[in-house]
């Protein structure tokens, strides 16, 4: 990996040979998400996902595209590592939220990182997600630009939530254990994720962008953009655009910096909810 050029990639002034300190941890975990789109877009160009990390360093940084977790998260996790964290990856099942369902273990891709005896939860890869890394030292409310979160404990279990915009209940984003994780482990889940009638990637076409204020999401046909009620407030949704496929093709290029090497064929259907409870 050149870490100087990923670190350009997400706009990131840090040096390759700084510290590894909390204020740089909170730094490249923001600027990755500023930057790099959380997309599912080569599944709907009739490509296939690979996770080996010289394919996604290549896909990310140097073809300037996005991915989903095992993606993002999985080269953020190399891109720590260089950077001299100490980073573990970990198993985590999404509660679908159009299913109500938690996925399957390996289901999503997430990081824990130990500094200094503290332990934070690091994601890049969920799409409207926390911003910051989440410290796993408390259950209490941590508030950020975008929202406010926890992680809840319960026996072996954490649960990450997010507040909810109309009557500040907790709604459960995922849930996770400390265990640590290889790489290879998610490849089941993600061949699952790419061919699968209860997977949101098979069944949706989906490209995400955190913004300063707010988010930019193309799912399907229609395009989102959501933005900050006021400078503390949580997201509310703004506009919601149907776009034809010449439309589709420029606010790729222009709002995600993508340029697709084949078609794309917008998809947006209905997700089967699975048999099995996990």
């Amino acid at each position: 990996m050149d870490v100087q050029k990923y670190l350009s990639r997400i706009g990131c002034s840090v040096s390759c040979s700084c510290s590894p300190t909390l204020e740089t941890l909170r730094s490249v975990h923001l600027q990755h998400l500023l930057a790099v789109p959380f997309e599912d877009l080569t599944i709907h160009t009739g490509e296939r996902v690979c996770l080996e990390l010289p394919l996604l360093y290549d896909k990310i940084v140097l073809k300037r595209r996005g991915g989903f977790c095992y993606e993002n998260n999985g080269l953020f996790s190399w891109l720590l590592s260089q950077l001299g964290f100490e980073v573990e990856i970990l198993s985590a099942q999404v509660k679908n939220r159009f299913t109500g369902a938690y996925g399957p273990p390996f289901d999503h891709l997430i990081m824990k990182v130990t500094l200094n005896g503290e332990r934070w939860l690091c994601d890049v890869g969920f799409g409207a997600g926390f911003q910051l890394p989440l410290s796993l030292e408390t259950e209490s409310p941590q508030t950020q630009s975008h929202g406010v979160y926890r992680v809840r404990v319960h026996g072996n279990l954490l649960f990450m939530e997010t507040q909810s915009e109309s009557d500040a209940s907790w709604v459960e984003l995922y849930k996770f254990t400390l265990q640590p994780c290889q790489r290879e482990d998610f490849k089941a889940m993600c061949d699952y994720h790419q061919s699968s009638m209860s997977s949101i990637f098979f069944c949706k076409s989906l490209c995400s962008l955190l913004l300063p204020n707010g988010r930019i999401t193309l799912m399907g046909r229609k395009l989102i953009i959501t933005h900050l009620a006021s400078e503390d407030g949580p997201p509310v949704k703004a506009t919601e655009t149907d776009l034809t496929d010449e439309e589709i093709t420029e606010i790729l290029r222009e709002r995600f910096g993508i340029v697709l090497m084949s078609p794309l064929i917008t998809k947006d259907i209905d997700i089967v909810i699975p048999s099995v409870n996990y």
